[in-house]
């Protein structure tokens, strides 16, 4: 008797560049290809069936997508760089806080041994750590296909849920994170049923102080939409002002006000706003000693 507790059929490709891999995905006639990175949400799904992919795509052999450093300032990642790598980064822990506290709180030790970073984004499931933190940063990706190669904001990158800019026959390649201006810190604050699990909400924070006060502000939220949420409005309650606890916290109240995070088994959509105004205010008050070099409160 058929349990559903294992893969369908599929066809298997493992292409060495990325040329190869386009192909192969241009070639899928029934344009029902699935990408193999980490394999971390593709694998449970298809033994689930939930996904039954005619055709995988293993990139895991494309060397070129392996790397990770800095750049004009800022920090290239390639799409093949391994959660674990991220979190170990001496460059990322100093220059890029933000990325190690979003790491450091993806699933587990082991996961994160085989999680890609681009196959976090390429994903495109907004209950993902990273999607809000590169909003945060400014972030751009790296896109592949027929046509050659084409970068796009991450805040333009994620359509619906599980939808994003990538096209059939387009492979995510790389992300870029841009030099952040002087006087900017960033953190991210998750709260979680237990450790490993998806965030009820999350919040990614980014400030940049000057003479004191807050000059621009970014606050992107996880798993409250179906894609990263930002608020304006929460970010224009900053601006021009000294960023302390009651600061950050009528930020948080003017991002819930704003923001339905929609009930589901993690929380009625009251109890996410209450959390969303917690994290709000911890990943603003982190983010400000970051950004000021004071000890974080």
């Amino acid at each position: 008797m058929e349990v559903g507790v294992h893969p369908g059929s599929f066809e298997y490709a493992d292409p060495k560049t990325v040329e190869e891999a386009v192909a192969c995905l241009e070639q899928d006639a029934d344009e029902d290809a699935k990408v193999l990175a980490g394999g971390q949400s593709l694998i449970p799904l298809m033994k689930l069936r939930f996904a039954r992919p005619g055709l995988i795509v293993d990139i895991n052999r494309i060397e070129s997508l392996k790397f990770l450093g800095p750049h004009d300032g800022g920090l290239r990642i390639g799409a093949l760089t391994r959660e674990s790598e991220l979190e170990a980064d001496p460059l990322v822990l100093r220059e890029f806080p933000i990325l190690h506290d979003a790491t450091r709180v993806i699933a587990d030790p082991i996961v994160r041994n085989l999680a890609t970073v681009g196959g976090n984004l390429a994903h495109g499931d907004p209950a993902n750590d990273h999607p809000a933190v590169m909003v945060a940063l400014g972030a751009s990706v790296v896109i592949s296909g027929p046509g050659g190669e084409r970068s796009v904001a991450v805040a333009d990158f994620f359509h619906d849920l599980y939808e994003t800019e990538l096209g059939h026959s387009e492979l995510l390649t790389e992300i870029r994170v841009p030099e952040q201006p002087p006087g900017s810190g960033a953190a991210y604050v998750k709260f979680e049923r237990q450790a490993g699990d998806f965030a009820i909400v999350a919040a990614a924070a980014s400030v940049t102080v000057a003479d004191g006060v807050v000059a621009d502000a970014r606050l992107v939220y996880t798993n409250v939409g179906s894609t990263p949420v930002r608020s304006p409005e929460a970010e224009r309650a900053l601006v021009g002002r000294h960023l302390g606890t009651a600061e950050a916290r009528a930020a948080g109240v003017a991002a819930a006000g704003v923001i339905d995070p929609g009930s589901d088994l993690r929380g009625s959509s009251d109890y996410k706003r209450r959390v969303l105004i917690a994290v709000t205010e911890r990943a603003l008050r982190l983010a400000n000693a970051r950004a000021t070099g004071a000890a974080a409160a």
